[in-house]
Parts: C-alpha cells; structure tokens; sequence
C-alpha cells in the first residue's frame, strides 16, 4: 500500500512539474482575457436589427449570441412566427462559429454528413459575425422576412450601429 502511495505521488509530482516547466517553455499566459459584449451593445445590435426590418414592413426575431455561441439577447417582434426565434439564433451561431455572413456559407457544405448538418448550424442568409479589431465576439442572427437578403440587411444594420464604438473600445 505504501509503495502504491509512494509511487503515485511521484507520479503526479512528475506531471506537475513537467507541466509547469512546459507552460514556461511556450510562453503561454496564466490567464487570458476575453473580449465580450456589454448587453446594451447587446441589445442596441438586436433593436436596430428589429427597426430597420419594420421600416420595411417586416416583423422579425433577432438574436444576439456572444463568443461562445450563447444567446445574450433575443427579441421578437409581436407578429413574428414563433419558428423564427430558433431559425434566429441557429442563425448567429452559424455567423460566429464560422466568421462569416451565413449567406456567404449557403452553397459551401452540401454534402449527405457535412459540418451543414450540424444541429445549431443553419447555413441561411441572414447571420452576420460580430467584431472588434479583426477578433470575432459574437453573431446576429435575424428570422421572420420574406427573404434572407433582408434577414441580413436587417443584421448588418444592427452590427453597423454599434460598429465605431466596437472599434474604439479600448480592452
């Protein structure tokens, strides 16, 4: 039993040390800060998405999710179709995951068992990546329109109202 113990301790005594002289080796930091969304950034992106859809007579759902795909906002306009807040949010996920407008994704994975048929992945215009100096933090995605076109109107309307003010934040 005391020889089991012995033997375990050096063990992880070897893992620990190996461990900490290989996070000097590669100059990795301790911690590493992440750059997120403040709600009212938020909630100004989906309100504007929501606006900038009614002008056009267009009553639609938005969702805002943040870095790690995780809904921070979501509205829905009072006759948007229930079916549009998930098509929303599977909609930003897909925007932020891949970096890219899903409208520019529609034709790129077709295949029987490609990465399109992913559950959370929606490969439909009208997401569009949220970012800050060249750094994707988050995606908005917009549901309910009559096409994707004005789904991802609407979404970059939301994204370019708050565009300079993510730009010149300092982090």
């Amino acid at each position: 039993m005391k020889t089991k113990l012995s033997k375990s301790l050096m063990f992880v005594s070897a893992l620990a040390t190996t461990g900490i002289a290989g996070a000097q080796d590669g100059d990795q930091p301790v911690m590493v800060q992440i750059k997120k969304l403040s709600m009212d950034t938020a909630l100004t992106i989906a309100k504007t998405a929501i606006d900038t859809c009614r002008e056009q007579g267009v009553q639609v759902s938005v969702t805002v999710v943040d870095r790690g795909g995780h809904p921070q906002v979501v509205l829905r306009d009072v006759l948007a179709m229930d079916l549009s807040l998930e098509v929303s949010y599977r909609k930003a996920y897909t925007a932020m995951t891949f970096t890219s407008p899903t409208s520019a994704l529609e034709d790129r994975f077709t295949g029987p068992f490609s990465v399109g048929k992913v559950e959370k992945v929606l490969l439909s215009a009208g997401g569009v990546p949220i970012q800050a100096s060249g750094e994707t933090i988050g995606g908005v995605g917009v549901s309910g329109a009559p096409s994707g076109e004005t789904d991802e109107n609407c979404a970059l309307a939301g994204v370019a109202a708050v565009e300079m003010d993510l730009e010149m934040a300092s982090f």
